[in-house]
C-alpha cells in the first residue's frame, strides 16, 4: 500500500473535519498539476456531473427504506463513492470560491431554523 492510501486508511478512524478534506483535495489536485483545471466552472459543472451518476443509482427503483436494508454491500459501496464525488466536487469549489463551507452550512442552519420554527403542539 502507497504512503497516500496508507494516511487515509489511517484518517479513516478520525472524525475528518471538512478542512482535513478540503487540504487533502489541494494537496491532491497539486501533485497532479491539475490546479489549473480548477476552476469555479469546471468544478461545478463536474459535481453536476457526479450528481448525474448519483442520481442513476435511484433511477427506476421507487421508494428507498433507510439504511438500505435490501441493498447488496456492492450496492452500498458505489452509492458511497458517487457520494462521496458529489462532497468532494462541492469542497474543492467551495474552497476555490473561498467559501468557508462548515461555516456557511451552519450559518444556514440558523437561518433555516429562524425561517421554519418547530410547530407548538
Amino acid at each position: 500500500m502507497g504512503e497516500v492510501a496508507a494516511d487515509i486508511v489511517e484518517e479513516r478512524v478520525m472524525d475528518i473535519s471538512l478542512k482535513d478534506l478540503s487540504r487533502k483535495l489541494e494537496e491532491f489536485a497539486k501533485a497532479r498539476d491539475w490546479e489549473k483545471y480548477h476552476s469555479p466552472r469546471n468544478l461545478l459543472l463536474a459535481m453536476v456531473g457526479e450528481v448525474g451518476e448519483l442520481s442513476e443509482i435511484f433511477q427506476w427503483t421507487g421508494e428507498v427504506d433507510r439504511g438500505l436494508p435490501n441493498w447488496e454491500e456492492a450496492e452500498k459501496e458505489h452509492l458511497g463513492e458517487e457520494l462521496s464525488d458529489v462532497l468532494l466536487y462541492l469542497i474543492r469549489l467551495a474552497d476555490i470560491c473561498g467559501i468557508d463551507l462548515g461555516d456557511a452550512a451552519i450559518k444556514k442552519i440558523v437561518k433555516n431554523a429562524i425561517k421554519y420554527p418547530p410547530k407548538a403542539f
